[in-house]
């Protein structure tokens, strides 16, 4: 620990040796300079962006370890801040912050690139084992194209080409395509595939697995 003027201590927060660094896209001051104090005392450098363009530009100049990203901001809003992030290989993980609650709104968060989301208003503790939980998830490496033999899959734009001909898939069926290769070298079970892909539990008398593939064979 570090003691610094004013009772305030800073952790040892570092991955590899580099302090831990938080961006906060908000464009409410209040919330914004709260959180900002909030995340300083707990030993993180904290940058801030009022809204959407500003975001952009600080996560292409620096590099972070969590982004908290509001959702309803002037400019880009962070829907599209999450989608331009993604499409340009920036995996940096995304906790959005936001009024919607709506089960909608969640879900077209997580499927634009946002690994959590919180609804306010929030606790502080929350938030904090929220971003501790990302900060514990492995950093994957980007690929924006995976091969398969003959096969070339473009992860941001979700297509697939055998040479230079594309296979038009269902969007199903790209997200078990991508699954399997990103996993070519593994012996997965019919249990793993189902609940990756389709995100439920899988029920042993279920042939959903094996009418999928059957599909992508006949592709």
């Amino acid at each position: 620990m570090l003691e610094l003027t004013g009772g305030v201590t800073l952790r040892f927060l570092y991955l590899g040796g580099v302090f831990l660094r938080i961006l906060i896209v908000e464009d409410e001051a209040t919330i914004s300079a709260f959180l900002s104090k909030g995340l300083k005392e707990e030993g993180f450098f904290v940058d801030a962006a009022k809204d959407g363009n500003e975001a952009i530009m600080l996560a292409s100049s620096n590099q972070y370890d969590v982004i908290l990203l509001d959702i309803l901001l002037p400019g880009k809003n962070g829907y599209e801040v999450c989608s331009e992030l993604r499409a340009d290989g920036d995996y940096t993980p995304v906790l959005m912050l936001t009024a919607l609650d709506s089960v909608d709104e969640r879900v077209k968060g997580l499927n634009t690139g946002a690994d959590d989301y919180l609804v306010k208003p929030f606790a502080f503790k929350e938030l904090l084992a929220r971003i501790n939980a990302l900060l514990r998830r492995p950093r994957e490496t980007f690929e924006r194209v995976l091969r398969v033999s003959d096969l070339s899959i473009d992860t941001v734009s979700h297509t697939v080409r055998r040479g230079d001909v594309e296979i038009e898939l269902s969007p199903k069926e790209y997200r078990l395509l991508e699954y399997l290769a990103r996993n070519a070298h593994q012996v997965l079970s019919r249990t793993q595939i189902a609940e990756s892909v389709w995100d439920q539990d899988f029920f042993s008398d279920s042939n959903i697995v094996d009418v999928y593939i059957r599909y992508l064979r006949r592709k």
